[in-house]
């Protein structure tokens, strides 16, 4: 059985996971500019309309500088890790400027990094639906939670709470045949490593988790610095 068409609901498929248009295209998930080469082997796809996957383009650019910037504490190209980073600053200089610009200081002089939250929590939104969709079932309502904070500012036990997803009260067991469904019991064809509830798409760059309790939750960690989480009711 193949997992990248495992659905056993086909009434949950024919549309863009996105926003439920007619899929014209299929998209990563996650996004590859949030990886680094070479690529993780058979990176899902979901299907997507046109204007979707183009309309996320920009803000994901913005997304992974901002991140790769902020982690080495920099926009300038010759103090970032990520090549994917470095040509995509070295090619956009109004983007360089533009995170430049959202590097200030405290009052204390320490720098201070204020991201375009309206396109952070966009791409993280993106992100979880593309999640959910793939080991679950798509969620086009918007969700009630969607948050995230950098590493430096998260209290030992705040993450410590993240981390441990086992400590989150499951209620309920996945849907029958998804692919979260699946993976509880050993059944689910290991397209990445695990560990524990968390899925390790490429490690030190990207991992998620998906979990059913009386609502859907998402987790992401972006280079284990940026910890993502959205929430449906």
């Amino acid at each position: 059985m193949d997992p990248r068409h495992l659905f056993m609901d086909q009434r949950l498929t024919g549309f863009c996971v996105y926003c439920g248009g007619s899929p014209d295209t299929h998209d990563h998930v996650p996004s590859k500019i949030l990886l680094d080469e070479p690529y993780p082997p058979n990176l899902p796809t979901l299907e997507a309309c046109e204007d979707c996957n183009s309309g996320f383009s920009l803000d994901e650019q913005y997304f992974a500088c901002f991140v790769e910037c902020v982690l080495c504490g920099s926009t300038e190209s010759s103090c970032l890790k990520r090549p994917n980073v470095k040509r995509i600053l070295n090619e956009n200089p109004a983007l360089q400027q533009r995170l430049q610009e959202s590097k200030q200081k405290d009052l204390f002089g320490n720098p201070l990094w204020r991201p375009e939250k309206a396109r952070i929590h966009k791409i993280i939104l993106k992100l979880a639906r593309g999640h959910v969709a793939y080991e679950l079932y798509p969620k086009l309502e918007e969700p009630a939670v969607v948050d995230f904070a950098f590493l430096p500012i998260l209290s030992d036990r705040t993450r410590e709470d993240f981390e441990n997803i086992t400590s989150e009260r499951i209620d309920l067991l996945p849907e029958l045949g998804s692919r979260a469904f699946l993976r509880i019991f050993g059944k689910q064809a290991a397209r990445f490593e695990s560990m524990g509830n968390w899925i390790i798409v490429q490690p030190e760059r990207y991992r998620y988790t998906v979990v059913e309790t009386t609502g859907i939750l998402v987790r992401i960690v972006i280079s284990e610095y940026l910890y993502c989480q959205v929430y449906w009711e």
